[in-house]
């Protein structure tokens, strides 16, 4: 298992004044609630059970787990969030990135809620700050959207004759204006040149990528967002049928075919929001918990997708690669 860098922010805990279903005689309930879908997210709900179990939770034998997957279509998560509040659970793990979070940050005041987010919290309007986080909502956090500038560095260096850069944006994700910000500022700063490319849902991706050549892009940059992530097998396989090196921000995508990603990890992310869940369950306060932050970033290099792309990787990339698929 690779080592876990967070950053724990010191607090107090108090008890989180609700009659939960445990204290009613029953299995407190857990809704879930993502972006996503569940098939290419099954590896992150298996650690957000293991956080679970960590603290004593186990699917089935003394707690419930009530998901509500989006499907990529994250205007069903407001509807989604509201059913989980008239069920009345006992807390909302809202993963899958900021869109979940902030329906059912919208939804509820009272019920407690656990996110797992690739932005900054507070810039979000999630919590307060984050040792304190105040309210019924905390939850962990990890880089994701804020590291885009840092992707294209890498993206030249990569293909370092490369001029005019794509960037693949979901112009409905919260963070998209920031991200688009920072890699304009990052472009000015590398004398680039970057288009942005929309895509809003699953069917938005093959036209898509079919605009990328009229573009004359060289490379592309995959935004930071939760339609995305459900999806790096499908966008893998289309940045190879149309032979363009890309850089994306989690390792799924450079274990589908991608190139070459960077960025926190995602599973430590989902394990935290598990054992947050629990100890909510547990009497924990939200407003006591403070946001995790990871600090881990991973660089990981697809050697096959090179060869196939007719892509040279420098050593001084290899050099720091946290992981090499061969």
């Amino acid at each position: 298992m690779k080592r876990r860098e967070f950053i724990w922010l010191l607090g107090g805990v108090t008890a989180w004044p609700l009659v939960t279903q445990a204290q009613q005689g029953a299995m407190p309930v857990v809704g879930f609630l993502n972006t996503a879908s569940p098939e290419p997210f099954a590896d992150y709900v298996r650690a957000f059970r293991g956080g679970l179990s960590t603290m004593g939770y186990i699917e089935g034998r003394n707690v419930v787990i009530e998901y509500r997957w989006a499907d990529g279509d994250s205007l069903r998560l407001k509807e989604m969030a509201a059913d989980l509040v008239r069920r009345r659970v006992d807390v909302i793990a809202a993963t899958g990135g900021s869109p979940a979070a902030l329906e059912a940050k919208a939804a509820t005041t009272t019920i407690p809620i656990v996110f797992q987010v690739g932005a900054d919290p507070i810039k979000l309007g999630l919590v307060d700050s984050l040792n304190k986080p105040g309210g019924n909502v905390t939850g962990a956090t990890m880089m994701a959207s804020d590291l885009g500038s840092k992707r294209l560095e890498l993206l030249r260096e990569l293909v370092p004759h490369a001029t005019s850069f794509v960037a693949l944006i979901n112009p409905a994700t919260p963070t998209a204006e920031s991200q688009l910000r920072d890699l304009k500022q990052a472009a000015y700063t590398l004398d680039l040149r970057v288009r942005v490319l929309n895509a809003s849902a699953e069917a938005d991706l093959e036209p898509a990528f079919s605009n990328i050549k009229d573009l004359r892009g060289d490379a592309l940059l995959v935004g930071a967002d939760p339609l995305f992530n459900g999806l790096s097998t499908k966008i893998a396989a289309l940045t190879l049928r149309h032979q363009i090196p890309a850089i994306y921000q989690f390792r799924a995508f450079t274990a589908a075919g991608g190139l070459l990603s960077y960025g926190g990890s995602i599973t430590d992310a989902y394990y935290q929001a598990g054992v947050y869940a629990a100890r909510v369950l547990k009497g924990d306060s939200p407003a006591d918990l403070p946001v995790q932050q990871s600090t881990k970033v991973e660089l990981i290099v697809n050697l096959k997708t090179a060869k196939v792309l007719g892509v040279t990787v420098p050593l001084t990339l290899l050099g720091r690669a946290d992981e090499i698929i061969e």
